[in-house]
């Protein structure tokens, strides 16, 4: 049976295209291969889809050239695509308004595929009073994102519980391993709050598109992930489309698929109809959307106890097929099987 709604739209986008930015050391290849689960470096490709040498990139990069159009795929997941602004940080003007002009045709292109969906921007917690740097502030204050949003990545951000365990180091002696924790945990609140990011982000004359931000810890350990970043990511996108594309392109977060379908469908229906009968088969098919290796059966339980089941296609909606129909009232049970597990 066909793949329900959100494979069909990753086809017709191609792949979710992702701008991550930041500075050296800001622990951004980590997070693509958290994001692709895999330990592998990415492979590199020009503007023209022709495969570039690794270490030409790496020669490039030394002499303080970076193009901004290079595309990084992982094998584990090439429906992830992502460029890299390295290089404007520390670079010239230049290399800014090369960044700038990019960011502007990508985020405004005619086609959807062509676009940048979404931009990831990593400010590393470990230099919390150099947190928001001239860099940061000429990019969100200059650069217009379009529709891309901006999600805020603040990664190493376990580097503010060293820094907070120093402040009050002094002021734990006895106290519970509770105790001691919550202190801790309160400090850096505090020391975060202290950097002011948040305010110099949401700047109303900021001409990035600022959405959320995420906090991002002991990433250097495998047990590890960038779920969060995922989930920010989605809620972000206006276009409905985008989020399914991205929920389809993702591989490991079921809880990411649950969430989109419940919070968006559902409590749009609530916001519509409030306490008002609804279409529960047209709002099943709509859930199961998220689900890209799902299908929905329908259970049709009958006055008299006999089973009708209809399998809903995912394209169309339809039913496939009728058993034991009979007449009397019904009571409509959906649910999602794994094609796999379903026998069917």
């Amino acid at each position: 049976m066909a793949a329900i709604g959100a494979q069909d739209i990753r086809k017709r986008i191609g792949r979710f295209r992702v701008l991550i930015m930041g500075r050296a050391n800001a622990g951004k290849t980590t997070i693509l291969q958290k994001v692709c689960n895999t330990t592998d470096q990415p492979e590199i490709y020009n503007a023209k889809g022709d495969k570039v040498d690794a270490a030409i990139v790496e020669s490039s990069l030394g002499r303080g050239n970076h193009d901004i159009t290079n595309e990084m795929v992982f094998r584990s997941n090439p429906v992830f695509v992502f460029h890299d602004s390295c290089g404007f940080e520390a670079g010239t003007d230049k290399e800014f308004e090369s960044m700038k002009n990019f960011i502007s045709e990508r985020a405004h292109a005619t086609k959807l595929e062509d676009r940048i969906h979404a931009i990831w921007y990593c400010i590393p917690m470990d230099e919390h009073s150099r947190t928001f740097q001239r860099s940061e502030e000429k990019f969100f204050l200059e650069c217009d994102t379009g529709n891309a949003p901006v999600i805020a990545v603040f990664t190493k951000f376990d580097a503010l519980r060293a820094v907070a365990y120093g402040d009050i180091k002094k002021q734990l002696q006895g106290v519970s391993a509770e105790e001691r924790s919550k202190r801790i945990a309160q400090r850096v609140e505090e020391l975060f709050a202290n950097t002011r990011v948040l305010e110099k982000l949401r700047k109303s004359e900021n001409r990035a598109r600022y959405k959320s931000y995420v906090r991002l810890q002991y990433m250097n350990k495998q047990d590890t992930n960038c779920d969060t970043l995922l989930e920010s990511t989605t809620l972000a996108l206006d276009n409905e489309e985008l989020r399914l594309c991205l929920v389809s392109t993702q591989q490991s977060n079921l809880e990411l698929c649950i969430k989109c379908a419940v919070t968006i469908l559902v409590d749009r229906a609530h916001q519509l109809f409030g306490l008002l009968l609804f279409d529960c088969g047209a709002y099943q098919y709509k859930i199961a959307r998220w689900f890209p290796h799902l299908q929905v059966r329908q259970r049709l339980i009958q006055s008299d106890d006999s089973l009708v089941m209809m399998l809903t296609d995912g394209i169309t909606a339809g039913k496939i097929g009728i058993y034991e129909a009979r007449t009397g009232w019904t009571a409509l049970m959906p649910c999602c099987y794994s094609p796999v597990d379903s026998g069917m």
